[in-house]
């Protein structure tokens, strides 16, 4: 027998239990990372709310119903993960930077899957005197209260996005006369990039990288030279080393 465990729901997660509860969030527009639905339980209400749901963009995810029993009891067959903090607009962005009489500084984030990481960055670029975090509606971690944690507090200091495609949001910034700087293996080394201007730093997940159409949007990509056997490093030690760079740069 598989043997499920609690991992899509620690005792400091916030999730949603059940139809109306689930429901009435959707109405309200209120910001929901993922809803898992178990097998054989889309009908009726339930296949109005996933439609809702995924009218919205948001990821809906069939499971087994001992799944959703390690989750919650009486979930009625649906259980909603739910922002632990609200996701800001590019405009938000742009418009601290402005505010604080700065070139913007953004780090965009390509199929960064874990909580921890994500809040391991977001600490960082608060560090780093970034304005804002971009990541993806979709193949993404999310402002769930794990990775809240894990920025020990700098999401309280740092504007982050959500948006639906990283490809036309690039170019939008481009417009805007930001530069978008890639981390890529096969780019030039980061320690002699000019990375004065308005930046964008985009890190990719490890491993895998940037994906294909973001990588072809970005202007320029840079690498970190790796001497040892093991030839990735974690992203948010990537991304850490990327941002204190592009911060001696300002």
């Amino acid at each position: 027998m598989t043997n499920y465990n609690k991992t899509d729901a620690n005792v400091d997660e916030n999730i949603l239990i059940g139809r109306n509860p689930i429901r009435e969030a959707l109405k309200s527009g209120r910001d929901i990372e993922k809803i898992l639905v178990q097998k054989g339980e889309i009908s009726g209400s339930a296949r109005e709310i996933i439609a809702k749901a995924r009218e919205q963009k948001i990821i809906v995810q069939e499971v087994e119903k001992i799944r959703l029993d390690n989750v919650a009891p009486n979930h009625q067959g649906l259980v909603a993960f739910v922002s632990a903090y609200e996701y800001h607009d590019i405009d938000d962005i742009l418009e601290l930077a402005k505010t604080r009489g700065e070139e913007p500084f953004i780090i965009m984030l390509d199929g960064i899957t874990d909580p921890h990481n994500l809040g391991a960055i977001i600490r960082s670029a608060e560090c780093a005197g970034a304005h804002g975090i971009i990541i993806p509606s979709r193949r993404s971690a999310g402002l769930t209260a794990t990775a809240v944690k894990a920025s020990s507090g700098a999401v309280e200091h740092i504007h982050v996005a959500k948006v639906t495609n990283l490809v036309s949001t690039i170019q939008s910034l481009k417009k805007e006369g930001l530069w978008v700087y890639a981390a890529d293996m096969e780019g030039e080394d980061y320690r002699e990039v000019d990375f004065s201007g308005p930046v964008v730093l985009v890190i990719g997940a490890e491993g895998e990288g940037i994906s294909k159409l973001v990588l072809e949007n970005c202007d320029k990509k840079v690498s970190i030279p790796l001497k040892g056997q093991i030839q990735s490093l974690n992203a948010s030690v990537a991304a850490g080393i990327l941002m204190f760079e592009v911060m001696k740069g300002r």
